[in-house]
């Protein structure tokens, strides 16, 4: 029956998906869920905001972070800003009732289940409809971000808010955004859903001779003044306020030193082919995401990702062949005068 309703699923979403996203009520930067749009695609345009305002002003940025925001979705607001900001009702609003609600779910430890409670919020866990029902849950968002004339983006429930400001008056420009989140409190509360300040992060982006003017330390939210970090992950990339990739390509070589070494745990166990096909899949993959983002920096950062994978110790030569062949070719031979 999963099976079967899995393909339901993906018929309904190939007719709903056009209409939802086309609509003018779908922010044009909440830009998960849309053809042609990415992770990456979300942080190049984070980039461009901040290289653009870094010449006059600075930049600052503040990522959300929603608690549970997939299971927290209230089933009644979820079916009535469908029908009012999307226009879906009669049958097709009665199918999405009729998906989304009398869901039971209970928890079991070996021969052991609890009784089965009805789900009231939440969409279902890994459905194929979810991530778009939330993206329509949470389109009013961006007017209110809209109505304090601050900027934001959004990737599902990834948020960011960012607004330029002057070195040297920044409070009214600033007093704007701790307005812009209490308001967005506001509607997240009378929604069902839940900022979560502790989690949320703050930073600063400038030039250094107009960072050096400015004396903000903390932004407000919702009451709790969060100091402004270092660097901010955001979609998996890690982004300093110098705007160097110095942070996330030590992060990556990072990562990419722990796969290897877990792969090598199994390597003699699987195929040569299996061997391949695994560290191309697991680290492969960590050295093209957002690879973008590289784009003007140093050599010496552009070195250290081919130098992740050298083999500090003999079992590792296997997998450094391997993704030395894939990732770093032998330069052309120079041609002859």
């Amino acid at each position: 029956m999963d099976f079967i309703s899995k393909i339901l699923e993906r018929l309904f979403l190939a007719r709903i998906q056009p209409h939802i996203t086309s609509s003018p009520s779908v922010y044009k930067y909440q830009l998960a869920y849309h053809s042609h749009h990415s992770t990456e695609t979300s942080i190049l345009h984070i980039l461009d905001s901040i290289l653009l305002s870094s010449d006059l002003q600075i930049l600052i940025i503040i990522s959300l972070d929603l608690s549970a925001a997939f299971v927290t979705i209230d089933h009644q607001i979820l079916l009535s800003c469908l029908n009012t900001s999307f226009g879906i009702s009669d049958t097709t609003l009665s199918w999405l009732q009729s998906d989304i609600t009398n869901r039971t779910s209970s928890v079991r430890i070996g021969r052991h289940c609890c009784s089965s409670v009805t789900c009231t919020t939440g969409v279902p866990q890994g459905s194929v409809l979810g991530p778009l029902l939330f993206m329509a849950y949470v389109s009013p968002f961006a007017g209110i971000a809209h109505l304090h004339s601050i900027d934001q983006q959004q990737y599902a429930d990834d948020t960011q808010l960012f607004i330029s400001l002057s070195p040297s008056d920044y409070m009214p420009d600033l007093d704007d955004l701790t307005c812009c989140i209490d308001s967005l409190h506001v509607w997240f509360c009378a929604n069902g859903m839940a900022l979560n300040p502790d989690k949320s992060k703050t930073i600063l982006f400038g030039t250094r001779q107009r960072a050096i003017y400015s004396s903000l330390a903390t932004a407000n939210i919702i009451g709790s003044q969060i100091p402004l970090a270092d660097h901010i992950k955001i979609l998996g990339v890690t982004l300093n306020k110098k705007l160097s990739v110095n942070s996330h390509v030590s992060a990556v070589c990072k990562s990419v030193h722990y796969h290897i070494r877990s792969l090598c745990h199994i390597c003699s166990s699987i195929s040569e082919d299996m061997t391949k096909m695994v560290a191309c899949a697991l680290v492969g993959s960590l050295l093209d995401y957002a690879n973008s983002v590289l784009f003007g920096a140093t050599q010496k950062n552009i070195s250290k990702l081919p130098k992740s994978t050298e083999p500090p110790h003999p079992c590792h030569y296997l997998f450094f062949s391997i993704l030395q062949s894939t990732y770093c070719p032998p330069a052309a031979p120079l041609a002859p005068n």
